[in-house]
Formats: structure tokens, sequence, C-alpha cells
């Protein structure tokens, strides 16, 4: 493959290269010496459950596996016990070395699903960062000044409004720029959240006499809301664990603006085929409908295989194409004297794992967003009977039953 095929595959979809130039010399050099180049991301490992969100940057690293490039990851365990400060009004609670592993062992089977195991190197940074002397740290930190650390965002926000900024938290952007001395990193990965932390390896690389690395930073995806950050605690994620249904509902879910963003961050899409696509979509010679759903089939098929995602678009087509009730329909058993008098819906959708709260009830059924049997439910004291489907949502179903 040509230098310039592969930049157009390694570009797609990235926020900033640091600097293009660069990264161009460096696989100019690689092809030259038949030499992989060394590819660096590390993990801060405190939340293990991976979404679309982070996959944004591991696909990204797949792309530079699949070229023959050498992937490493490092897991934080040492500077994991101290929290990355980016983004935070405060100072993190430090977490234990136990937490930190334990954490690292739910990530590593789950970046498997992304990343070749056999062709990736994972290190841990407390092999070299436990190791440093005093004499070394001090060192270390000569190589860089307060006021440079201060420009960065979060800290000048905290200085600002007074908020305490503890002294062992200027150290984690000089331990993960200390990771990429220590592989000799010739490539790092992360959000445009990281840019910071990033460049300072750069910075220090030089200082330590090594030719610095190329910055490679991707952007933040949006959720399925079509707005704001990819997160679970604002419920617009996909889990990648999640069930091909799942998947494939809530990709369904995304507004249609959000279609190619998605192809381009969460697929292995040809930068060719992606721009094709677009221009498809512009010119109204694809449905937008069809697209979201071979994107939503390309999603299961990346995580669950082709058969799951053969059966998710079928169920889909089947529930929401056609007005079926799944197969598999969740079964809520109650009390035979609950069946005899009217109940308060909002509390038993709450009760049931149906709604999150009865307030959310609530307003789902003034939304109109649950049916039972069929028909949109507009009350909130309503009689249920045996054999009566609930439906909330477009993907939750659950028949009543008495109990036994």
């Amino acid at each position: 493959m040509t230098i310039d095929e592969e930049l157009k595959i390694l570009k797609k979809g990235v926020a900033e290269i640091i600097s293009e130039e660069d990264l161009r010399k460096k696989l100019e050099k690689s092809h030259q010496e038949n030499k992989p180049l060394t590819i660096k991301l590390g993990l801060d490992p405190s939340a293990p459950d991976i979404h679309m969100g982070h996959t944004v940057v591991l696909r990204k690293l797949k792309q530079f596996q699949d070229l023959g490039h050498q992937i490493v990851l490092i897991i934080g365990d040492f500077t994991g016990m101290i929290g990355d400060p980016t983004g935070k009004s405060e100072t993190r609670k430090q977490l234990t070395r136990e937490q930190v592993l334990e954490n690292a062992k739910t990530y590593q089977k789950q970046i498997y699903k992304i990343l070749d195991p056999d062709r990736t190197i994972i290190r841990f940074n407390s092999e070299w960062l436990a190791k440093l002397s005093f004499e070394d740290v001090i060192v270390l930190c000569s190589k860089y000044t307060v006021s440079r650390m201060l420009e960065r965002e979060d800290f000048k926000k905290r200085m600002e409004s007074q908020q305490p900024i503890s002294i062992h938290e200027f150290f984690y952007p000089l331990m993960q720029a200390y990771d990429s001395i220590a592989l000799a990193a010739d490539v790092e990965l992360g959000g445009t959240d990281q840019k910071f932390n990033i460049l300072m390896g750069r910075t220090l690389q030089r200082e330590y006499g090594q030719e610095p690395q190329v910055a490679m930073l991707m952007p933040i995806l949006e959720g399925t809301d079509g707005v704001k950050k990819m997160s679970k605690s604002l419920g617009n994620y996909i889990g990648i664990n999640e069930s091909p249904d799942e998947i494939y509902g809530k990709t369904m879910s995304i507004p249609d603006e959000l279609i190619i963003r998605y192809y381009e961050l969460l697929t292995d899409i040809h930068p060719d085929k992606l721009n094709e696509l677009k221009e498809q979509m512009e010119s109204s010679l694809l449905n937008p409908r069809d697209v979201k759903m071979a994107l939503a089939k390309e999603l299961v098929t990346l995580y669950h295989g082709a058969q799951a995602a053969q059966a998710a678009e079928k169920q889909f087509v089947s529930i929401f194409q056609k007005g079926d009730i799944p197969d598999d329909i969740e079964e809520i058993k109650v009390p035979a004297d609950v069946l005899k008098d009217s109940i308060w819906l909002p509390r038993f959708l709450a009760d049931h794992k149906l709604a999150p709260t009865s307030s959310e009830g609530r307003r789902l059924i003034q939304q109109g967003a649950v049916k039972i049997n069929g028909q949109k439910s507009s009350e909130e004291n309503v009689r249920l009977k045996s054999g009566d489907i609930i439906q909330v949502g477009k993907r939750r179903f659950a028949k009543i039953l008495p109990m036994d």
C-alpha cells in the first residue's frame, strides 16, 4: 500500500494530527526500514464498561494494526491511582491498585472485541514509573514549568474559581508523557480532551533526546440523542456488550444527521466508500432509513457476528415495521389480587423496571409512549388482566401473568 493510501485511511474521522507532515515522515521511514511504528494508547481503567464512544479511538488503533504497525496499550495501573484531572472541577478520588487492576481485567476482555490480541502488546506503567527514584522524578519535573501546566484549561478554571489543585495532580500529565519516553512511541492516540497530555509527551520526548511522537486526536462522539457526549450517566449510549437487539434498536434511534458520523467513527468503512455514501444520501439516491439499517447491522456484526446481526434486523423489522410482538417477551408475574383492582401504572412501571422511576413512568404515559395491548394508555390508573401486553417506548415489552 502506498503512503498516500495509508494516510487516507488513517486520517478518516480524525479531529487533528500534530503533525501530518511528521506522520508522513514516520510512515515513509517505516516502509524504508520495514519496521512497524509503535502506536500508543494510554488507558486509565477507572470505568471498565466500554460503549461506542470509547471505541472511536480503539477502531483507529485497529486501522494502524491492520496496516502492520505495533499497537501498545498502556494500562495506567500507576497513573490510575491518581486519576486523570482532565475536565474535572475538583480533585478526583484516588483508586486503590486492586480497584485499578480489577477494572483493567474487564477492560482487556472488551478491547479484544476490536483489537487482535495476538498483535497487541499490553503494558502496565508501574513497570517503569514505580522504579523511578526521587532524583529521577525531580529531573522529570524540571523539564516543565508551572506556568505551562496552568495553561491547561481545567487547571486554569480551578485556579480562577479558587478551587484547590493538589500537587499530585500535576504529576498525571508528566507520568503519561513519561510513558511515551519509556516506549519511544511514534504515535499517541487519544480524544481531543487529551490534547494537553499527549502534546506534553512530544515535549518531553525532545527533552530526553527522542524523536517526538505524532499526536492523533479523535473527536468526542455524540450519543444517540445527537446532542450530548455519549455517556452512560446520560443514558444516550450504545454499549458494545449490550444484546444485538439493543445495539440495533439504539442505532436506529439516532438522528439521520449522525448516520455518516457514526459510519466514519465506529466502522472500518473505506474513506472512498464513505464519501460515496454521503453523496448518495445528500442527492436523495439513498433513503436514510435504509442506510441506518445497514449501519445498525454493521455495528451488531462487529460485536456479535453476522448471524446475530441478521436476527436483530429480522426482529426489528418484525416489531417496528410490521408491528409484531417479539417472541422472547419478558413476563411479569403479579399476585392474583393485583389483577382484581386498578393499579397506579407509573409506580407499576417503576417497580418492574419498565421505567427508571414512577415520575418517569408518568412522563412516558403523558407522551403516549406506553401501550397496553397495542393501544396508547392515557390513564394513570388502569386495571390489568392476565395476558395483557405492556409496551414502553419502542423496544420494551412485557406480558402480565398471575403468580402460580
